[in-house]
């Protein structure tokens, strides 16, 4: 069978249930079963303009001066906006932009100086005819960065920081990526806790979709993000990127970030968020095999270049 229509397939599939499990040939799925069949196999709808005939490359331009991989590198207009024209010539397909440092840790940004950051990149990368994303999870900011171009809201709080953020996106008909993460920047890694952090996530992200559907949120405009490192250990993010594909039960697409993070800089041993190219491109790959339908990076020319040696190969 295919997974979201492929070009990845399937042959077993394990049914699992309050009683327990079983894996059954995926011809031999019960009837009962047919919906979460369909959600596996069938390719989602078209997103932001997006077909996915093939995977989405989604390239991360951070405007603020305290990220924790490129802080400060792109502080000016001008610096921010080549930087994002050069992504996009090399093959990104969507530009997010962000104004606020969401490493753990730290500090919130008000949304006055988060749009002071934003909206002017937003605008001028729209206006040079790029697919904006805008990385708040501030409502005014969402409002101002849609009206500046934007068409996607990436909200590292599912849409639940703001209680004006679900009505933004609702009215405004805007393609929205939801996030799994537990409480803030500030608190999240005290609220790392799981019995099976996939199951759990998933589950999570379920009812975070039901909830923002059930406030005006179309539900062909949500993609799910399982939050690598957001609320997670280290431990907590390779058994999430290992069964990623339990998300696929979701009949959403997977947006998956794993670049640069600070789990493949202890497990490789490389200190530097900017050389952890290789190491962030393998676990990117790993989440294609996967499933997932976009990949959030700041190495574009990398990531595409072994993307498409993987698709060559495979």
């Amino acid at each position: 069978m295919p997974l979201r229509g492929g070009p990845l397939g399937f042959t077993l599939a394990k049914l699992i249930s309050a009683s327990g499990s079983t894996v059954v040939p995926a011809s031999d799925i019960p009837s009962g079963w047919q919906d979460v069949l369909r959600a596996l196999t069938q390719r989602p709808p078209a997103w932001a303009g997006l077909n996915w005939d093939q995977p989405a490359i989604m390239a991360i331009l951070n405007v603020t001066p305290d990220s924790f991989s490129d802080g400060g590198r792109f502080a000016t207009l001008m610096a921010a906006v080549e930087a994002g024209l050069t992504m996009a010539r090399a093959g990104a397909d969507i530009l997010d932009v962000g104004g606020e440092s969401t490493r753990p840790g730290s500090m919130p940004t008000s949304p006055e100086i988060e749009q002071s950051r934003v909206i002017p990149v937003i605008r001028a990368l729209a206006q040079a005819g790029v697919r904006v994303s805008v990385d708040t999870r501030n409502a005014s900011t969402m409002e101002l960065a849609l009206h500046a171009g934007a068409v996607i809201v990436n909200d590292i709080s599912g849409l639940s920081h703001d209680p004006d953020a679900v009505g933004v996106v609702a009215r405004r008909g805007a393609r929205i990526v939801l996030m799994h993460m537990r409480g803030d920047p500030m608190t999240m890694n005290s609220l790392a806790s799981y019995k099976n952090v996939t199951v759990e996530v998933a589950t999570e992200l379920a009812l975070r979709v039901e909830t923002v559907c059930r406030m005006g949120v179309e539900a062909h405009s949500i993609v799910i993000d399982p939050g690598i490192g957001f609320a997670k250990t280290m431990d907590h993010n390779l058994e999430l990127l290992k069964s990623l594909f339990l998300l696929c039960n979701l009949p959403h697409p997977v947006l998956v970030g794993v670049s640069r993070k600070s789990f493949i800089g202890k497990i490789t041993g490389i200190a530097s968020p900017s050389e952890r190219v290789s190491g962030s491109v393998t676990a990117a790959l790993h989440a294609l095999r996967q499933g997932a339908s976009i990949l959030r990076v700041h190495d574009v020319n990398e990531t595409i270049q072994a993307v498409r040696m993987q698709k060559a190969l495979t």
